[in-house]
């Protein structure tokens, strides 16, 4: 059975043990300490027993990355720091963002952007937008890497993503959630918001891996949706929440293709079971108080 790596410990890579572990895959799981509490919920996991073991490994170190891959057919990373220990890979899934794709001002106006747009590196430094820039540069390395081996590198652009959470406290995706429900702005900008379920980039992924059809660059967005109407899908559910009183139109923002994704077959949940199941942790860990 072939195995799969990944950074075992983070939000969408602790998804995408879960579903990989319910498929009959054996893991190999890096992380910085195998022992440190805020791993737990990893072993908790149906067939983690058996299935999963876990590394310690710092990712600018070769023997312990080397460690790790030893006997994997496949790697997921989220960032392409890896050399010469991939040469012993058949494929290779490099999670980026979709930050690398969504800041280009050259694109045409009105046109909707897909795999084939890249985030302008010089633009991100100009506008000090740094994350931008790092994703893009990383996904840059992965496709030069790709092109140099000959090794079967998936490039995968996940945009916001929301959802349930298998470790015991909220992050950073769900601040925005957080915001639109406690704040009680007087104003909020009524910005287009790109959103995936973390449960749908793990199906994915699985498919970036699994399918001999996938190639080069996927974008993962499931939809594309303003505040407003986001916060209107709260309410409905949580009507006694702080939303914004007043919701201002931002600037015009291009929209994003998933075409080419599902043509690999994925599909994707609704999204206000997404928006709940976000709400639900945020809630339970009290962070809506």
């Amino acid at each position: 059975m072939a195995e799969e790596k990944g950074r075992a410990g983070g939000y969408v890579a602790s998804w995408l043990v879960k579903l990989l572990l319910s498929n009959g895959y054996s893991i190999h799981g890096t992380i910085r300490d195998p022992h440190d509490e805020k791993n737990s919920h990893l072993k908790k996991v149906e067939k983690a027993s058996d299935k999963l073991k876990l590394f310690k490994v710092d990712l600018l170190d070769y023997n312990s990355l080397s460690a790790a891959i030893t006997g994997c057919a496949g790697v997921q990373l989220i960032e392409p720091a890896v050399k010469g220990a991939l040469n012993v890979l058949k494929t290779l899934v490099v999670v980026s963002s979709g930050a690398a794709v969504s800041l280009n001002p050259e694109w045409p106006k009105g046109q909707v952007k897909d795999e084939t747009c890249w985030s302008d590196a010089e633009y991100c430094r100009r506008t000090n937008n740094w994350y931008c820039l790092s994703k893009t540069k990383a996904e840059s390395e992965a496709f030069e890497y790709a092109k140099r081996s000959g090794l079967d590198v998936v490039r995968v652009c996940p945009t916001h993503v929301l959802g349930p959470m298998l470790q015991s406290t909220a992050n950073a995706s769900s601040l925005v959630l957080i915001k639109l429900s406690k704040e009680g702005y007087d104003e909020f900008e009524n910005n287009l918001r790109m959103i995936v379920d973390v449960r749908d980039v793990a199906e994915a992924l699985l498919l970036a891996y699994e399918k001999p059809e996938a190639e080069g660059r996927y974008m993962y967005i499931a939809y594309m949706i303003k505040s407003q109407d986001l916060v209107e899908i709260l309410r409905k559910n949580y009507p006694n929440y702080n939303y914004p009183k007043k919701f201002t139109e931002g600037k015009e923002e291009e929209k994003l293709s998933l075409e080419k994704l599902q043509k690999l077959g994925w599909s994707y949940r609704p999204i206000e079971e997404t928006l709940v199941d976000s709400i639900e942790i945020c809630r339970l860990a009290g962070l809506l108080d």
